[in-house]
């Protein structure tokens, strides 16, 4: 994802299309409301806010429960807003419809959005280019530590791909107390900047020959795995190395030696592990896993937007932000303007940046945006 603002343009240049697919793409921003709607009570213009993907109508039973983050009401509706299935965008030359992305379509000059899908931030109001970072990757790896795992202290935690997810996803572990943070990831500059955030150990697959991420992982945690693993890339072979990277407690030795025991691999006997999905597979292929891990007390769960509920969490990171809990200034890496935003997709393919800032007025680093 590449992180950048909204910035007020003359009249009547309402939107730009940065290709002929007639989508706004981007889902992550922070910004200024421009005008609200008839009975939007809850932010008003002038208001900073981050626009999110996840909507939180704060009334149906999903709001209302502790379980769920997703709303059972205002569910996604690809390429439309969520109330109507209409899209507010269009071409101004021919009038032809131009479809959102996410619900929140960030590449645009001005974008329109449901106020379900906004989080205002109040009295906790961090710089913006802080700010937007709450809006997807940092507040998914953060809030899957603190809500999906509620990772507990003096455990092990594995997490596999180094980007701002699971970079997010050990900052989220050592403020739980996490004392082992293990990063896994193919690019070795990830090690260097992971130590900044708590990662303690590193793997990298290219570089353990014949065996997997997770016998590495056993042998480095005495044969038992990690108490918490953390899947942040979307591919479905690591989803299921890191199941198999979470944590398995051996039966005592008398047990598998007895009459009744069968023969067993004696490191898949029981255990607790915890396996969180955070990644997103496009092709939606099944994970491939033991059933009898399972029965003896390994998991496997996913999140999106790492089990916060926006409007009720990102204020609250925001907070622990400004008081220095959170930090945010190792995630950027770069700022440029919005004419520069070919390379910032360069640097973003190559593996050299976390999250680039993109400012739609060039050099102005404190403008506000518009939504």
């Amino acid at each position: 994802m590449v992180r950048f603002f909204f910035f007020e343009r003359p009249p009547g240049q309402i939107i730009k299309l940065l290709n002929t697919d007639y989508n706004i793409t981007t889902s992550s921003l922070c910004s200024v409301v421009e005008s609200v709607g008839d009975k939007v009570e809850e932010v008003a213009v002038g208001d900073m806010v981050v626009p999110v993907f996840l909507a939180q109508c704060g009334n149906c039973a999903d709001c209302l429960s502790a379980r769920s983050n997703i709303c059972s009401v205002l569910t996604y509706l690809p390429g439309f807003m969520p109330r109507d299935g209409t899209t507010r965008f269009s071409l101004a030359a021919t009038g032809e419809p131009v479809h959102n992305f996410l619900s929140v379509s960030s590449f645009s000059e001005y974008t329109v959005v449901d106020v379900a899908n906004v989080v205002r931030f109040g009295d906790a109001a961090l710089p913006p280019e802080k700010a937007c970072l709450l809006s997807c990757g940092v507040a998914t790896g953060v809030g899957a530590a603190w809500k999906v795992a509620a990772v507990e202290p003096g455990s092990t935690v594995a997490a596999f791909g180094l980007g701002a997810v699971g970079l997010a996803v050990a900052q989220g572990s050592k403020m739980r107390g996490a004392t082992r943070i293990i990063g896994v990831d193919l690019n070795p500059d990830k090690f260097e900047i992971g130590k900044k955030m708590g990662i303690t150990d590193f793997v990298n697959p290219n570089d353990i020959g014949e065996q997997t991420v997770s016998e590495v992982i056993q042998e480095m945690t005495g044969g038992a795995g990690a108490d918490y693993c953390f899947e942040c890339i979307g591919s479905v072979s690591v989803m299921a190395e890191a199941f198999k990277s979470s944590r398995m407690q051996p039966l005592h030795e008398r047990l598998l030696n007895s009459v009744w025991a069968k023969p067993c691999d004696w490191r898949t006997v029981q255990g607790w592990g915890k396996t969180v999905v955070l990644g997103v597979d496009g092709s939606a292929a099944p994970i491939s896993i033991s059933s009898s891990n399972i029965k003896r007390g390994r998991s496997v769960t996913g999140a999106l937007l790492g089990g916060i509920k926006p409007k009720d969490d990102i204020p609250v990171l925001a907070q622990k932000c400004l008081d220095k809990e959170l930090e945010l200034d190792e995630f950027i890496t770069h700022q440029m303007g919005f004419d520069e935003i070919n390379r910032a997709f360069d640097l973003l393919t190559q593996g050299k940046c976390l999250r680039c800032i993109i400012w739609m007025d060039g050099d102005n680093r404190q403008g506000e945006g518009r939504v």
